[in-house]
């Protein structure tokens, strides 16, 4: 029996597949750390042996889709304005909160 797959981001594959070809296109320094950590590997595997590897990133995140007005979890996943690119490990340290938070612990 197949497993099913709940992520919202897998949804509608095709269109993030083209969000991600289109950030990929732009070539943006990471939307949480701009750029610190250095310019994003868009090459590398996106996984934790590439920690400065490609993502994308919801800028406000989806498990949080009601408090910021949308009306599910993939129309988060796939607003092209909630998204941009970013490392792999920004990423994961990011987790479920949006960039001002980190920005904040940052500074």
């Amino acid at each position: 029996m197949a497993k099913l797959n709940n992520n919202p981001r897998n949804k509608n594959g095709n269109l993030r597949r083209k969000h991600r070809a289109r950030l990929k296109a732009i070539g943006a320094p990471c939307g949480i750390c701009g750029g610190i950590r250095g310019p994003i590997r868009y090459d590398e595997p996106s996984d934790s042996a590439h920690p400065l590897s490609f993502v994308i990133d919801e800028i406000l995140p989806i498990s949080k889709y009601k408090l910021y007005g949308y009306p599910s979890k993939e129309a988060a996943a796939n607003d092209w304005n909630n998204l941009q690119a970013a490392h792999y490990i920004c990423n994961a340290e990011k987790k479920d909160k949006t960039n001002y938070q980190i920005q904040q612990k940052l500074n």
